[in-house]
């Protein structure tokens, strides 16, 4: 292979979907299932690991009494101490969603763990429905990680729905966004006649529009008569899935073998298009808010 064709930054990335129920007796099975999975994805040469979002948990609190035994703090919580191991013993790049508890406070959260320990920490900005009840809005803004393997944004479920937070971490420099999911109810139909369901077309456009990678992990299965909705993905810089796009209802890992600096040229589309370039920056940035975030050079 010529010099200049070799891949730069690498990575096989595996979204694993699988079906974490709520309640305190499931936790631990919850955990090591997707350390299971996660180990299965290992032994397939992955070294970018996604995971659902409240992966340990499940999602359908009936109460903040509830959610807070369900949480654990960022330093020191059990599953948060695992995922770390985990990505340390098998030297690889792990993101996890996780209920944080934080003194009185919960957030719906997720984290990027390295090698080299924890590079990330998200909280879920754009809170849907119940979550209002017990979770507190994010207050970390939307930023991007430096890590070996490339730039990494974190972003969890109805982010996606709000443009903002992918543009956003696109303005940074973002390589690709780890989207945490628990997919659910969405206005019918559900799915389309591919099997898709909406937000998989959201992801698809997320990634186009800011030309750059996004691995989606959505959870499967059915809680508290709640339906999640499957449909995990790996959209490249141009939206198109790579690989397959997961079913509705099957336990699974999608895997993607990527060149993570694929994302760096893909805004110039020929001499004359190029995304990042053709913004309108003096008509609407002022209006939207799309300013880098406080924690990146200037």
């Amino acid at each position: 292979m010529p010099e200049h064709c070799k891949p730069v930054s690498p990575v096989r990335i595996a979204v694993i979907q699988y079906d974490p129920q709520v309640g305190l007796e499931h936790a631990d099975g919850n955990l090591n299932k997707g350390l299971a999975m996660a180990r299965r994805a290992v032994s397939e040469g992955a070294n970018l690991i996604v995971l659902p979002e409240l992966a340990n948990t499940g999602y359908t609190f009936d109460s903040r009494v509830e959610a807070y035994a369900h949480a654990e703090p960022l330093e020191g919580g059990p599953s948060v101490q695992a995922w770390a191991a985990f990505a340390r013993e098998h030297q690889l790049y792990l993101a996890a969603g996780f209920a944080e508890r934080d003194g009185l406070r919960l957030y719906d959260s997720a984290v990027l763990f390295g090698p080299e320990g924890r590079l990330g920490h998200y909280r879920k900005a754009h809170l849907w429905n119940r979550e209002k009840l017990w979770f507190t809005p994010g207050d970390l803004g939307f930023p991007v990680f430096e890590t070996p393997i490339g730039r990494v944004g974190l972003l969890i479920c109805w982010d996606i729905w709000f443009p903002e937070v992918p543009r956003l971490m696109a303005s940074q420099g973002a390589d690709i966004i780890c989207s945490l999911n628990n997919w659910v109810w969405t206005p019918p139909p559900l799915f389309d006649q591919a099997g898709r369901c909406m937000a998989s077309y959201l992801t698809m456009t997320a990634a186009h529009v800011n030309t750059l990678y996004i691995a989606a992990a959505n959870r499967i299965g059915s809680e508290r008569g709640g339906r999640f909705l499957g449909c995990s993905l790996i959209a490249g810089p141009h939206g198109w899935p790579i690989g397959e796009v997961a079913s509705a209802d099957d336990e699974c890992i999608v895997y993607a073998d990527v060149d993570l600096s694929a994302a760096r040229p893909a805004p110039i589309w020929n001499s004359l298009n190029d995304l990042q370039r053709d913004r309108r920056t003096d008509l609407y940035d002022a209006a939207l808010g799309y300013r880098l975030h406080p924690a990146m050079p200037r």
